[in-house]
């Protein structure tokens, strides 16, 4: 069962605050390059917001792969980044996987107990039990 989701900017201390979890380098699953067969197969998903680009790029629904996946029970923390701030894109790829990330992850933090948001290295906890 998922027991957290970590969200933040670009390079703002998410592995570092894996790390503070106890996690190892072993215990993460990159979206952004691991097989898709394997990317539930591990404790962290990191990179959420890469894995749903991959799929888009393949024409495979990310909603039903990423919450069908995920209901495997394997995975305990997920990663991503925050992606839907900022200048919206001209180009439509890049405003429907904006939006296809941000929906999952709302489906995602409606069902987890903690999310987390790092900003600066620090983790600031905006959902708890």
């Amino acid at each position: 069962m998922i027991e957290k989701l970590i969200v933040g900017g670009a390079h703002s201390g998410k592995k570092e605050r894996l790390a503070a979890l106890g996690f190892a380098a072993e215990d993460i699953a990159d979206g952004g390059v691991c097989s898709l067969d394997k990317a539930f197969d591990r404790p962290v998903l990191y990179g959420l917001h890469l894995l749903v680009r991959r799929l888009m790029q393949k024409g495979i629904d990310p909603r039903d792969f990423v919450l069908g996946g995920l209901s495997q029970n394997k995975v305990q923390v997920v990663i991503s980044d925050e992606i839907g701030c900022g200048v919206i894109p001209m180009d439509r790829f890049e405003r429907d996987w904006r939006e296809q990330v941000g929906r999952i992850l709302c489906e995602i933090a409606r069902e987890v107990p903690s999310v987390e948001r790092v900003f600066c290295g620090v983790a600031m906890e905006i959902k708890a039990k």
